[in-house]
């Protein structure tokens, strides 16, 4: 009976994915009935340990692992997909999705210990703290130095445009809600912003969705340069390059760092299951040292100094750049910055 009762949910949830443009999906049985469908913008590879040890204290419920978009998720769920539990780093799409209605009220004892900034009215939870870095093709950077602030990189592609045509990559932010994210923090905090866009739009940029698609671009020698990707992205391919082809470099000048979230959708079922891995991964979160775990922890980069830990906050400010008015202004700055060609 009980595999029965799994295969017409199969069977139905495989219908609804059919309506998302997926990245990647995977079922992870368990021994009951239950099923935890989940939504994520976290890549399986960089995900599945967490959902192992999940699962390990949890045998009975079965996970349904769904890794989309941040924007695709965020329309997911505000349309109604039937979901437990998202996981995004694009904070401010989450934010939004709390802010309207779109999330049910969680409250725990690991909860209520995370940080202030770490949540925000039992809705929204932070578990990591991830900075954006500039990722590089150390093949392709012979001879070059290496710059450490926005204005240093500005100037390195302005002497070397020949070396640079066509291989620097960055967000497509139409598109990439973590990308726009991205942008508009640094558009606010800093005016090297865009004169580096437009420096990059003189050069033939790619446009990517995703952090993952870059740095595996770097470390194939397409792209001498990606620049604002997942800081643990690039860290969890560095592990894996052997060859040294790629190398991770932190801009000195200023730091977007973005707080990776959960929410319970408001038309969750399985609410036990997601309260209970939310619960796990703010432990996580809160822990001393990074450890063996592909995410980094909430305190890793200095979050509780609001210099270093920079100015991304989970709160109604994150909305700004979401009103369509700014939302459509930004885009047309950004735009005729990138797409000079």
């Amino acid at each position: 009976m009980r595999h029965a009762c799994l295969a017409i949910f199969l069977s139905l949830f495989t219908t609804m994915l059919a309506a998302l443009e997926i990245e990647d999906h995977r079922f992870f049985p368990g021994t009951g009935e239950r099923v935890l469908k989940v939504i994520s913008t976290a890549d399986l590879e960089v995900f599945a340990p967490y959902l192992a040890a999940f699962q390990s204290s949890q045998p009975g419920l079965s996970i349904d692992y769904t890794v989309v978009s941040s924007a695709e998720l965020y329309r997911a769920i505000r349309n109604g997909a039937a979901f437990d539990l998202a996981l995004s780093s694009a904070m401010d799409l989450q934010f939004q999705l709390a802010n309207d209605g779109f999330a049910k009220s969680h409250r725990s004892e690991a909860t209520t210990a995370l940080p202030d900034w770490a949540r925000w009215r039992d809705l929204i939870f932070a578990f990591t703290a991830e900075p954006a870095v500039v990722v590089l093709s150390t093949q392709r950077f012979q001879g070059l130095y290496l710059p450490t602030t926005r204005q240093e990189l500005v100037t390195l592609l302005r002497e070397y445009p020949e070396r640079f045509e066509g291989s620097v990559g960055t967000y497509d932010v139409r598109d990439s809600g973590l990308g726009y994210l991205f942008a508009t923090q640094e558009a606010r905090s800093t005016d090297a912003y865009w004169r580096l866009s437009e420096v990059m739009g003189r050069l033939n940029p790619q446009l990517y969705c995703c952090s993952g698609q870059m740095i595996d671009d770097v470390a194939e020698g397409r792209l001498a340069l990606a620049y604002n990707v997942l800081g643990s992205y690039a860290a969890e391919r560095l592990a894996r390059d052997s060859g040294g082809r790629v190398q991770i470099l932190g801009m000195q000048d200023f730091t977007n760092v973005i707080l990776r979230t959960a929410i319970i959708p408001e038309g969750a079922q399985e609410t036990a299951g997601a309260g209970a891995l939310i619960d796990m991964l703010a432990r996580l979160g809160q822990r001393d040292v990074p450890g063996d775990w592909p995410l980094p922890p909430l305190g890793q980069t200095g979050a509780d100094n609001v210099v270093d830990f920079g100015p991304i906050r989970l709160g109604p400010a994150l909305m700004v750049y979401l009103d369509p008015l700014n939302r459509r202004a930004f885009l047309t700055e950004w735009e005729n910055a990138l797409e000079q060609r």
